[in-house]
């Protein structure tokens, strides 16, 4: 099945065949995405990672597809049901609906209205009302199947036995529900409406307490919030089109005429719609919507996360590094450019004015003492009132003073990793040295988190959780190996997200340089324990060594070049070091006469882009960012105010953003262009610096409108007046 499969998949996605048939190909030989992505250009015609991916989790589903077919042929075979006709049937679905459609009504079931009339004898009478010919009176034909034994004591109990049956056949039709998916999808609607005695504990909800909305249209943000409020019990929830529109789509599909049997139909089909086939319906179609807006959260969640996975690092300096704190005080660490805990104390800059002088000498003290580079404060509380302390002190223009995102450091300093590597380190100490590397390199550090835990996702518990892992798994591994891995120096967190590697090898690796010193070339790696050919082919243009015996070592070049490298050295009569920093010889390389069975054009223009810009970090440069001064507080906000922020996270139906007041504000989408965004990742991303304007505060929510609009109405004030902080 798999040519096939790959067929299908062409057809869908409008990829080559022959690209979808390389990538299976490089997938069942245990290719991963980045790996085909960048070193497999001339198997795949360079697709990306992105089409890369939908080819692999395509195949995934229609081979669970096969393997649900394969159950089905089985069972059906075993009860000795299954014909000619129906395995041909079943071999031709094409969709996981459409087979189980099929097999519905031979799924082995519990004893049904309908079964139990079947067994009462009653299914020859059904087939012949609901053949509704006129020349029959149900009634009449109804007399001889009466049998107080078997439960029936008049026609009118073999008649409503006989419906149940015919209920049942409708129901079962696969001719009949895929119409009626149709019909639920294009005219079906959510009718959402509050739970009796829920309106005040269930305050959150109050826009979807008398809510309805297309199921066509309702946006994804929105179904979350709506299954959710069902699933807590605030709200009822309904997803069905108008009943009688889908009673007459039955109707005009069964009814034939108006005797007698059609009315005993007519009857049937209303029952079945109403106790089988609605029900049925409505099931798929929660699923559905559900599917559908859980692809929408994960999308969301997995671009917000490759943001903050690929914001610019300030790179290797020393860092003091403060987690601000009222009562319990500031925890301060210092850290060396990599990363490595040098000494920890705690001041209170917010206390009395002994304490307050005592914290100014020990902050002068340390960034003496430790020649500090850069300090990094936590975003949290007292974050606004420890950064107006700290740039109070005089300290030297050169020492960039920064406010760093620090969602999830909390979980990051109770985790097992962070025990692992300060086993004699409190909590808090944890959570500033945390801080700290965020600064120096946000990607090295958040891996070490679960991705659900960085504040960036929406509705991220009541998605599929499989999926969303999925996804958040690709996300973080594609960041990991765009950036390339210092060997000698990555973490085992890190390491595990390399291509080809995973949490043992990427132990075995630390292990071995712990054991054995720094690695001398990627050579060495094969050395590891378990790290086989195939882990090494995955893993190696991954890893960089700098200051290695080989200078490509510290390139994005595969090892499996080396030799076409080698080929340009020895006919420019250079060395490899000569080629890299000397653009001329580069140009004078004519790409066609290295050109293999194996290397292609687009392998040789990414080794010449790699020597000109070798391990190249694709990351943006790193770039000072400054709240506005006085303004700490909710109570510091007024409407028409201009001011910088950040942005934390976006969703479908806006952005949010930190202005510095410890309270982030909300940009609806209405408020980021003068036309409708429909999504507004492709306005915003998350970490990117903006400039917004406050329409409205409600404190006692806590909550803030803002806006990117140049010129946004804002409530009571009149156009073109602002108000500057």
């Amino acid at each position: 099945m798999t040519e096939a499969h790959c067929t299908l998949i062409s057809h869908e996605s409008g990829i080559n065949l022959k690209q979808v048939l390389a990538v299976e190909t490089l997938l069942s030989e245990g290719g991963t995405v980045p790996f085909i992505a960048r070193y497999r250009k001339e198997r795949t015609d360079s697709l990306d990672e992105v089409q890369i991916t939908t080819i692999r989790d395509r195949l995934a589903q229609l081979a669970e597809l096969d393997k649900r077919r394969e159950a089905i042929l089985k069972s059906l075979e075993e009860r000795e049901l299954l014909t000619d006709e129906l395995k041909q049937a079943i071999e031709a679905a094409e969709t996981m609906a459409t087979l189980e459609d099929i097999y519905l009504p031979y799924r082995p079931k519990h004893r049904t209205r309908a079964t139990i009339a079947r067994e009462k004898g009653l299914e020859p009478l059904a087939q012949m009302i609901f053949s509704q010919d006129k020349s029959i009176d149900p009634l009449t034909e109804s007399m001889p199947y009466i049998d107080p034994e078997k439960g029936i004591e008049s026609a009118d109990d073999a008649l409503a036995g006989t419906r149940d049956i015919i209920a049942e056949w409708i129901s079962e039709d696969a001719d009949t529900r895929q119409p009626m998916r149709r019909h639920f999808f294009s005219h079906g609607t959510f009718q959402s409406k509050v739970s009796k005695g829920k309106e005040d504990e269930g305050a959150k909800y109050r826009d979807y307490f008398e809510w309805g909305e297309s199921i066509r249209k309702a946006p994804g943000h929105r179904v979350l919030a709506m299954f959710r409020g069902e699933k807590e019990g605030y709200l009822k929830l309904s997803i069905r089109p108008p009943e009688e529109m889908a009673l007459e789509l039955l109707r005009k599909r069964y009814l034939k005429n108006d005797s007698p049997s059609a009315k005993q139909v007519g009857l049937s089909l209303e029952d079945s719609y109403k106790r089988l086939l609605g029900p049925s319906m409505e099931t798929e179609i929660r699923n559905e919507a559900k599917e559908r807006a859980d692809k929408e959260a994960i999308d969301v969640f997995a671009r917000n996360l490759r943001e903050s996975l690929m914001a610019p690092p300030l790179g290797g300096k020393t860092t003091l590094a403060i987690d601000p704190g009222y009562r319990t005080g500031c925890k301060v660490v210092c850290l060396d450019r990599q990363g490595r805990l040098l000494h920890n104390t705690t001041i209170y800059p917010s206390q009395s004015a002994k304490q307050v002088e005592e914290a100014r000498k020990t902050i002068l003290v340390l960034v003496e003492r430790f020649h500090i580079e850069a300090i990094a404060i936590g975003n949290g509380t007292a974050s606004r009132e420890t950064d107006a302390f700290v740039r109070s002190l005089g300290l030297s223009d050169s020492i960039p003073i920064v406010m760093v995102n620090e969602s999830g450091a909390s979980i990051y300093s109770a985790s097992e990793v962070a025990r692992e590597e300060f086993p004699d380190a409190d909590v808090t100490v944890r959570g500033s040295v945390s801080i700290g590397r965020r600064l120096m390199d946000p990607l090295a550090e958040l891996v070490k988190i679960d991705p659900k835990s960085i504040g960036v996702g929406q509705y991220q518990h009541d998605v599929d959780q499989g999926s969303l892992k999925q996804s958040l798994d690709d996300t973080v591994m594609s960041c990991v190996n765009a950036v390339g891995m210092e060997l000698n120096t990555a973490s085992k967190q890190l390491l595990t997200y390399v291509s080809g590697l995973g949490p043992t090898l990427a132990g075995n690796i630390v292990e071995y340089r712990n054991e054995h010193g720094p690695f001398r070339n990627r050579k060495e790696l094969s050395r590891v324990p378990r790290l086989g050919p195939k882990a090494f082919e995955q893993a190696a243009g991954f890893l960089r060594l700098n200051n290695a015996e080989n200078p490509l070592d510290a390139s994005a070049v595969h090892p499996e070049s080396y030799g076409v490298v080698d080929q340009m050295t020895r006919d420019l009569d250079c060395t490899i070091t000569d080629l890299m920093s000397n653009e001329s010889l580069r140009q004078r390389v004519d790409l066609n006469r290295y050109v293999t069975d194996t290397i292609g054009i687009p392998t040789l223009t990414d080794i010449m882009e790699e020597l000109g810009k070798p391990g190249r970090d694709p990351r943006q440069e790193f770039e000072i960012f400054h709240f506005t001064e006085g303004v700490n507080t909710i109570d510091d906000l007024v409407p028409g105010m201009k001011l910088p922020g950040i942005v934390t996270n976006v969703t479908n139906f806006g952005a949010f953003v930190d202005i510095g007041v410890h309270q982030d504000g909300l940009v609806h989408i209405s408020q980021m262009a003068d036309h409708f965004v429909k999504n507004p990742a492709d306005e915003v991303k998350v970490s990117q610096k903006i400039t917004v304007t406050v329409l409205e505060i409600d404190k006692q929510r806590k909550r803030i409108s803002l806006s990117m609009l140049p010129n946004p109405q804002i409530p009571g004030i009149v156009r073109g007046e602002r108000v500057e902080p």
